[in-house]
């Protein structure tokens, strides 16, 4: 999609609403937008943002709901989100991984996905993330840091991934009150819906705190994409 402006028709078909459900939030400031000429306007970046502040303060329904407003137009409603086990392959699983520190971290993330064949340039994408975490990280509270750069880079993309590491003890990185981060995803996607999507299924399933238990404890890259597919299995 082009770096071009929504309009309240655009932003309806993008969302999956009734235009005037769309002026209606507008008008309430309930979305970033701005009047043009007496037009709403919406900058793709902006409700980027937006909805990924909304993925971050839902609960499972609202992000299942998520998950089917971020469907494709052309797919049907009841369409199945990405399987983050399907974009995980086990080339994109590092347990333990080895690094110490937050710069670290990033560049042994890029790298890790670079092993798939389909991140093309991950020093590249490194910098991206870098550049990200400084605007505003993406650490949790519970541990976990869901990188990806500010928007999603296809041209150095052979495919959407994403990439799981997991040092032996938590190192800070950003996260809200100083907690320690151990868990690092890297989402690779070729554009902003499917980062949507793919962030919204990963919110669901990082929820559990038991699930985090068994990710924590896993032994190798094969038993945490089991993992994986069997919460989702869960979640069907």
């Amino acid at each position: 999609m082009a770096d071009e402006d929504f309009d309240v028709e655009s932003l309806a078909r993008y969302l999956h609403l009734d235009p005037a459900q769309v002026a209606k939030l507008a008008d309430r400031e309930k979305l970033p937008g701005r009047r043009v000429q007496g037009q709403w306007r919406f900058a793709q970046a902006e409700i980027h943002h937006w909805l990924e502040t909304r993925i971050g303060l839902s609960d499972d329904e609202e992000l299942a709901q998520m998950e089917t407003i971020l469907r494709p137009t052309a797919e049907p409603a009841d369409s199945p989100a990405p399987s983050i086990g399907e974009l995980m392959p086990l080339e994109a699983i590092e347990v333990p991984l080895a690094a110490k520190t937050r710069g670290s971290v990033i560049q042994s993330m890029a790298d890790v996905a670079a092993r798939t064949g389909l991140l093309w340039d991950p020093g590249r994408m490194a910098e991206a993330v870098r550049a990200r975490e400084e605007l505003y990280p993406t650490t949790l509270e519970t541990g976990v840091a869901l990188l990806h750069p500010r928007r999603p880079m296809p041209s150095i993309l052979g495919g959407a991934l994403v990439a799981l590491g997991r040092t032996d003890r938590g190192i800070p990185f950003g996260a809200p009150r100083g907690a320690l981060t151990d868990l690092y995803f890297l989402i690779c996607s070729l554009d902003d819906r499917g980062h949507l999507r793919t962030l919204a299924r990963l919110s669901r399933l990082l929820a559990s705190d038991d699930f985090l238990g068994q990710l924590r404890a896993a032994s190798d890259a094969r038993e945490v994409r089991e993992l994986f597919e069997r919460a989702e299995a869960d979640l069907s």
